[in-house]
């Protein structure tokens, strides 16, 4: 259907179907990936795809109309508002009141901060914020995928903008270099920083800006060629095109370095099929054809329906869903999408006048004042029990670094403290920042007693030289600098510590076909790779390990290995309730213990001889938690957890209880 003529001063780009099934193959990948992760491996790039062709589509309107009668502003966001926020609004609402039914306070409440970046259309900005190691999952954030919507209207704000600066200055000669110099800025911004600032990368409009303004390329070298020419080499373009996209989809998986070089396959083929015209015989038989049209046209509303359905689904069953689940909620998404389209959308933007333009963003502001209440607690969701809240809260109950000082070591970031004669270096992961709470506490109560403290600490980093996990790329440098100022004579004690059973719990089995993966962590030596999953990494990393503590014995350093906790989901506090998230939840008093596995404490007692036969001397946290027989700690007398999650201690008892630290980190007993 051709786009309807809604203002006179923005001219409209003449209506291609092709464009539309570029938009259905870009929203199938997307909906593909998400609920077929294993199947549909690089279905993510469809953002990509639909970057370039917002950029084409947007960019051809500008610069009609700066050729023209000239750009109105206020008619261009007029549009923007009956095009974007008539299909968002229902979702939006609808996510909060089936969020408020099924989720707890704390997910309510991280769902009221989702309802109002994504009204405010910075949702990219603040999950960019959020990103880190306790991030909550990506699969249970129901409006985590509208931070390519935020990055579009981003650029929708900055773009015309330029472009209008350009024509008053330059004239439309001067677009073309300066689009390209915004768009060369921004691809180098994306591969200098797509490794060493992997999430800032991903969720920074300014290191996508490229991936739209090559659509404005295009539109632009398009307005040049005159009405009826053929395109040279339509057909080969086409093609090439749909092949870069398929070498896409195939070969980018969620664990490369993106967007980086990988989304040049995506852009060049969506450039490359938008720029063979309808003249090409893929563009006019296959991108063409009804039924991609057909989904084309509800892509918009599909991909906004598509993941809450998922992501609640995923709340719903505590994990990952049936594949008979993931295929209703498809199903269902593709229903509501076309409902929207037909019954929302279409009414809204062929209305006249402004009321309509006025009724949505008073719409938009409503659930943006909804989402503030959410996230201020004074809506509360209906499973608000007092007795489920004090369960939720201990997933917050994290309190590292707090008041350390934080320090600059070779330009890595260290937190201090602690003032005593010794110096000494906790090398780890976040298994070793859950016990920042006891040095507090004892720099609170005792500090004289307190040595000099640094934390050297990274999520999800082990502090085993050359042990790589790809989405982390920084972490072996990082633990071969703390390894050299470990070895320096400013250091007296070195503590290891990390989630072993993490890295080394592997298990005799790969996962189920449908559920990929945790990790890809595998042992670097010269050019290859040990996997830990599925190769020999496991054995090469307690080598690794030895091999580390002996050096650092050698240097004449006290070294201490912590062992592991017990981690397993019988652990996360959410254990402790029962009940069905669309029925009544309750908090339930069940057993204060839970047994360790027995490949955990396999990997337990393999840890301790390690650190025995190395000379290193063993903090045994098990020895505190577990009995004999392998029950552990997991509630205390009154039933409040002492975990944080499945894997983590919380403050609160780390603060009191964890007194088996504090040999490594005290002044010796005179």
């Amino acid at each position: 259907m051709p786009p309807h003529k809604e203002a006179p001063h923005l001219l409209h780009p003449k209506y291609r179907p092709d464009i539309d099934g570029l938009r259905a193959v870009a929203v199938v990948s997307v909906v593909g990936f998400h609920a077929f992760p294993t199947v549909v491996l690089g279905g993510f790039i469809g953002v990509d795809i639909f970057f370039v062709i917002s950029g084409f589509l947007i960019s051809t309107i500008i610069f009609g109309s700066l050729g023209g009668e000239g750009f109105s502003y206020r008619e261009f966001y007029e549009r923007r508002i009956r095009r974007i926020f008539p299909a968002l609004l229902p979702v939006m609402a609808a996510t909060l009141a089936f969020g408020w039914y099924v989720l707890l306070s704390d997910e309510f409440r991280q769902l009221g901060k989702q309802l109002m970046a994504s009204a405010g259309f910075v949702q990219n900005l603040v999950l960019w914020g959020e990103a880190g190691y306790f991030d909550t999952a990506a699969e249970t954030k129901p409006l985590l995928h509208l931070w390519s919507l935020a990055v579009e209207e981003q650029f929708y704000i900055f773009w015309p903008v330029l472009l209008g600066l350009v024509w008053r200055w330059k004239g439309p000669r001067g677009l073309v270099f300066w689009m390209s110099v915004a768009a060369g800025l921004s691809f180098v911004l994306n591969v200098a920083g797509v490794h060493r600032h992997a999430d800032a990368t991903f969720y920074s409009p300014l290191s996508r800006i490229w991936e739209l303004a090559a659509g404005a390329l295009l539109a632009h070298a398009g307005l040049r060629r005159l009405p009826g020419t053929r395109v040279r080499g339509a057909g080969l373009r086409s093609l090439a095109g749909l092949v870069l996209i398929g070498l896409g989809l195939a070969m980018v998986q969620k664990g490369k370095a993106f967007p980086g070089w990988w989304a040049l396959l995506p852009i060049l083929g969506a450039c490359l099929c938008i720029s063979a015209g309808m003249g090409a015989w893929l563009n006019r038989n296959l991108l063409g054809s009804k039924p991609l049209v057909w989904i084309g046209l509800i892509s918009y509303p599909l991909y906004l329906w598509h993941w809450p359905l998922l992501a609640f689904a995923r709340v719903v069953e505590g994990g990952a869903p049936h594949l008979a689940v993931r295929i209703a909620a498809v199903a269902a998404s593709v229903a509501l999408a076309w409902l929207t389209y037909r019954f929302i959308e279409q009414p809204i933007r062929k209305s006249k006048g402004t009321a309509a333009v006025r009724g949505l963003v008073i719409g938009m502001l409503v659930l943006a004042a909804m989402g503030a209440i959410a996230w201020s607690r004074l809506l509360p969701p209906r499973n608000s029990d007092p007795a489920l809240q004090a369960i939720i809260s201990a997933g917050t109950d994290w309190d590292y670094p707090a008041s350390m000082k934080e320090i600059a070591v070779d330009g890595q970031p260290v937190y201090r403290i602690g003032e005593g004669k010794g110096n000494v270096l906790l090398l780890g992961d976040s298994h070793v920042e859950q016990y920042g709470p006891r040095a507090l506490e004892i720099a609170r109560t005792d500090p004289g007693r307190l040595q000099s403290l640094y934390f050297a600490t990274r999520g999800a980093c082990p502090p085993i030289p050359n042990l790589v996990e790809d989405r982390d790329p920084g972490c072996p440098e990082r633990v071969q600098i703390m390894l050299r100022f470990a070895l320096s004579p400013q250091i007296d004690t070195v503590v290891l510590g990390g989630c072993w059973a993490c890295y080394f719990d592997v298990g005799p089995q790969p996962p189920p076909p449908d559920v990929p993966a945790p990790d890809h962590y595998y042992l670097r030596e010269g050019g290859s790779r040990h996997m830990l999953r599925g190769g020999d990494g496991v054995d090469r990393a307690f080598e690794a390990l030895g091999a580390n503590i002996r050096t650092l014995k050698a240097a004449g350093k006290k070294v201490y290995l912590v062992l592991n906790i017990p981690v397993d989901g019988e652990f996360e506090p959410k254990a402790l309730i029962s009940g069905s998230r669309l029925g009544t939840m309750s908090a339930a008093r069940k057993s204060p213990t839970a047994q360790v596995t027995p490949s955990q404490q396999a990997i337990h007692d393999r840890l301790k001889r390690v650190a025995e036969d190395n000379g290193a001397t063993v903090i045994d946290p098990m020895a505190t938690l577990c009995t004999p027989q392998g029950q552990c700690t997991r509630t205390d007398a009154d039933g409040v957890t002492i975990y944080k999650d499945a894997s983590h201690l919380r403050a609160r008892y780390v603060r009191q209880s964890a007194t088996f630290l504090d040999p490594a980190i005290t002044q010796p007993a005179k």
